[in-house]
């Protein structure tokens, strides 16, 4: 082979290589510089507390009721730029989460009422276990920078053994209420395995692989297509896809957000059976449901790979982010990473297209089909999708 093929895969690496550290570089200083800042001094609300849901395009806060998953995850961003080399006050957002999930949203037995109005007062107090999930994720977090604390621990196990008692599903998988209500829904159950995870890697008891294993195969025996490899969405209650429209809904950005998470269950749980569904689930994403034209993944498809919704959410473009992290980290060859390296600076810039906007820090939320976008505030529950995929595109190489 002449010795120029060579040279050119070479400097093909080498600009690759480059492209990949400028984008990092790119997205950290955003983050770093324009939207934490702004998330800590505008987003936290220091004369009710708690935070506020949305943030106006100006940077005006705006005062609606309060879900307490956004609290949650908003202790998950801050706990995790610290991780990050975050140099800024952290404790200010984590101090006025974990104050909301312990004070205003606390309810019986350690678990958390899901909306609340900005004085503090149950708008929906309801069992919801997709924010006790989040509960869970905080609170791991928030032991991954204050080791110390004995509280965040004993606070996720009380909520984690409620689940146990009362809202196990009597297979496998947990119900969304008690009584029983349906359909049964993938989404809860994809944070409760990411809150487990997070546990694991926090240090926590045996108890949080347990969970995580039966999730994971619970994902692969019934919540994936058995001909096509998809992720449906909701379910009876026997683990059924649920007759009617609803049972033939794909959203590609959860498709992404499971394989990001299957893969760092197989290397977990040193069992690679999880890896190849995890690559199917992004093919199908990245082929049928990202517009390439755009640059953006969208938010629905039917089972037979047709467009359902064809906006495009931010928080969707985070995920095909962290999936090709992952995947270039389970990559066979230098080849097949460089591949999953060009789509996953692809998939930053689709990112950075929700970012045009007058204040930097904020962003958009949802692109409509012909590329423009929706003139809404910016809601402070997505800068958890936004901070996690810079940190996961952070351990990306070449």
């Amino acid at each position: 082979m002449p010795l120029d093929i060579f040279s050119e895969k070479a400097i093909s690496m080498t600009a690759l290589s480059q492209r990949l550290d400028q984008t990092q570089t790119r997205l950290k200083h955003w983050l770093f510089e324009d939207a934490l800042p702004i998330w800590r001094d505008v987003g936290v609300d220091k004369e009710k507390g708690g935070v506020y849901e949305t943030l106006g395009l100006d940077g005006s806060p705006v005062d609606v009721n309060r879900r307490t998953r956004v609290a949650a995850r908003q202790v998950y961003s801050y706990a995790l730029a610290r991780r990050m080399g975050y140099e800024g006050d952290v404790d200010t957002v984590i101090d006025a989460g974990l104050a909301w999930l312990s004070g205003p949203a606390a309810a019986d037995n350690g678990l958390v009422s899901a909306v609340l109005t900005p004085e503090g007062k149950v708008v929906r107090g309801e069992f919801d276990f997709y924010d006790h999930a989040f509960a869970l994720l905080a609170y791991a977090s928030a032991k991954a920078v204050r080791p110390h604390d004995a509280s965040l621990e004993s606070r996720a196990v009380a909520i984690r053994d409620v689940l146990l008692s009362r809202y196990k599903h009597p297979v496998r998988g947990f119900e969304e209420a008690y009584p029983r209500t349906l359909p049964l829904k993938t989404n809860p159950h994809m944070h409760m395995f990411e809150a487990s995870l997070a546990w694991i890697e926090a240090g926590g008891d045996e108890t949080w692989k347990t969970i995580a294993a039966e999730i994971a195969d619970l994902c692969l025996d019934k919540f994936l297509h058995p001909e096509n490899g998809s992720l449906r969405e909701y379910f009876d209650g026997d683990w059924n896809p649920i007759e009617g429209e609803m049972g033939r809904i794909i959203e590609p950005g959860h498709q992404f957000e499971w394989a990001w998470l299957l893969i760092r269950w197989a290397a977990i749980s040193g069992d690679p059976k999880f890896i190849a569904p995890a690559k199917r689930l992004v093919e199908i994403a990245e082929t049928y449901g990202t517009d390439h034209a755009r640059n953006a993944t969208i938010f629905e498809l039917w089972d037979d790979f047709s467009v359902k919704d064809n906006k495009a959410r931010l928080w969707a473009q985070t995920e095909r982010m962290k999936a090709y992290v992952a995947l270039q980290s389970v990559a066979s060859d230098d080849g097949q990473k460089a591949g999953y390296v060009d789509t996953l600076i692809k998939a930053a810039e689709g990112l950075e297209l929700y970012f045009d906007v007058p204040l930097k820090g904020l962003y958009r939320d949802k692109m409509n089909p012909d590329g423009s976008f929706v003139e809404e505030p910016a809601p402070a529950s997505t800068l958890y999708h936004i901070i996690c995929a810079i940190d996961e595109m952070g351990k990306a190489s070449v």
